[in-house]
């Protein structure tokens, strides 16, 4: 009796192994943890419970000792936040890897490890850190995994006492199974966090099918969807969060932005109120319907609600670059480039900032500032098609008829279906002599839609 009560005791207690490989490339340094753990089954655990179990207590090890590595070795030691928000963050970013797994009946060995260049990491912490948003979501889901833990150990402890309530093991297998979908959870904003929109559909799937009133699932997965431009699935998903709980301001902010990628304005505006009624504090609603008043013309209204956002959360570069936008569109080019310089500040990674700041210095005639910041936001993502564009009507600007035509190229290559971008190859063309390419690009533009090239091609009697 006295060896079961330490057994039960000790249920939780981690096997202190750890191995920590560092391996060097000539790009990065990766860091390896590697950690092992036994789970001894009770009467009433099956293969499922214990394995999920040894699952989760392996996790929160290997994220602690991350969270100590990146402390002691990154530039993590200087920001203002504890330990504790530090793994939390870094769970949304790295997951756990199984690399060897064993059940006897009675035990089960789990060993898993996380490997990361932690460079990187941090530098995923530090915008993790500033959006007010992804690091409540992750805190969300770290207290409902803590929850599940609990609410598996009381209801272990009552059916020691009484094994055969069917009410309680019920219970008991929900309670599994809520602390498997919160792991799938993870690994699903893991994997969005990395611009695997697919895999985390599937993650984020998982953890519904084990827990169908799984609100943040289906917000998450919706988000998912958005990224992938499925909004028809996404808003189904928002509806589904929506219904399971109505008063959660993110979702209606969420599915506004996938009305207004729709051209739904209305309805998005309506929703980006909702979440502001349900929560004044939250940044994201008003950034959100800035840019739903930016698309309907109403610069004064996007401005006044980008400066609400930036109030609520100052460290938002993406609110800085909408304002910058807004700015723009009203001829304010200086407090458009302040506001662009502030969001590059803030992360030096947004390519599509520098873009913005391209696009209003070549307005300014300032060209190689211009095109100095197309090759940087080039550089940052390569497969950017606005980037190369916006160059090419740099170069074209300053009568570089060959490098545009050739960034026109690849700007067309990268997203064939651009209408605006056949129509400037094609005036590069013409301004190079060559009438025949002229009129072929042309009348592509005028098939996808580009009125210029429609009413040109018509006012010269051509049949497009």
């Amino acid at each position: 009796m006295a060896n079961n009560k330490s057994i039960l005791i000790s249920l939780f207690t981690l096997v202190l192994i750890l191995f920590l490989i560092l391996t060097s490339t000539a790009s990065a340094e990766t860091v390896t943890f590697i950690k092992e753990y036994t789970y001894m089954a009770s009467d009433i655990d099956s293969k499922v419970s214990s394995r999920a179990i040894a699952l989760e207590q392996v996790k929160i090890a290997l994220l602690e000792q991350l969270g100590a590595y990146l402390i002691s070795e990154t530039e993590v030691k200087n920001y203002q936040i504890t330990r504790d928000q530090i793994t939390t963050l870094a769970a949304g970013i790295v997951s756990a890897e199984v690399i060897d797994e064993k059940w006897d009946g009675r035990s089960y060995y789990l060993k898993a490890k996380i490997a990361a260049d932690p460079k990187e990491v941090a530098k995923s912490v530090d915008a993790l850190r500033k959006d007010v948003q992804k690091s409540k979501e992750l805190a969300d889901s770290k207290k409902r995994a803590e929850e599940a833990m609990r609410e598996v150990e009381r209801l272990k402890k009552e059916l020691e006492l009484v094994k055969t309530d069917a009410k309680k093991q019920r219970a008991y297998a929900n309670a599994i199974n809520d602390l498997t979908a919160t792991d799938w959870y993870s690994k699903g904003f893991a994997f969005e966090q990395s611009n695997n929109f697919r895999d985390a559909i599937d993650a984020y799937t998982n953890a519904i099918k084990l827990n169908s009133q799984y609100a943040d699932a289906f917000n998450s997965r919706g988000n998912a969807y958005a990224d992938l431009g499925n909004m028809q699935p996404a808003i189904k998903d928002y509806d589904k969060a929506i219904e399971l709980s109505p008063l959660d301001a993110k979702v209606y902010s969420n599915r506004g932005l996938a009305y207004s990628d729709l051209g739904n304005m209305q309805q998005a505006i309506k929703d980006y109120n909702k979440a502001i009624e349900l929560n004044p504090q939250l940044a994201a609603a008003y950034n959100n319907r800035g840019s739903a008043y930016v698309k309907l013309g109403n610069m004064q209204q996007a401005i006044k609600d980008y400066n609400t956002a930036i109030e609520l959360n100052f460290q938002e570069a993406m609110t800085y670059r909408n304002r910058g936008i807004a700015y723009g569109k009203l001829g304010s080019t200086q407090q458009a480039i302040k506001d662009f310089d502030k969001a590059i500040e803030l992360n030096p990674q947004y390519a599509e900032a520098y873009i913005s700041r391209g696009i209003v210095y070549g307005k300014l005639g300032s060209t190689q500032q211009s095109i100095e910041d197309f090759d940087k936001a080039m550089e940052l993502n390569p497969q950017d098609a606005a980037a190369y564009y916006n160059r090419g009507v740099a170069y074209a600007a300053v009568g570089n008829m060959q490098q545009a035509i050739k960034d026109f190229d690849k700007a067309i290559e990268l997203n064939p279906q651009d209408s605006k971008v056949y129509y400037n190859r094609g005036v590069a063309y013409s301004k190079s002599g060559n009438n025949k390419m002229f009129f072929r690009n042309l009348k592509i533009a005028a098939k996808l839609g580009y009125r210029d090239a429609q009413d040109y091609l018509s006012s010269e009697g051509i049949d497009w």
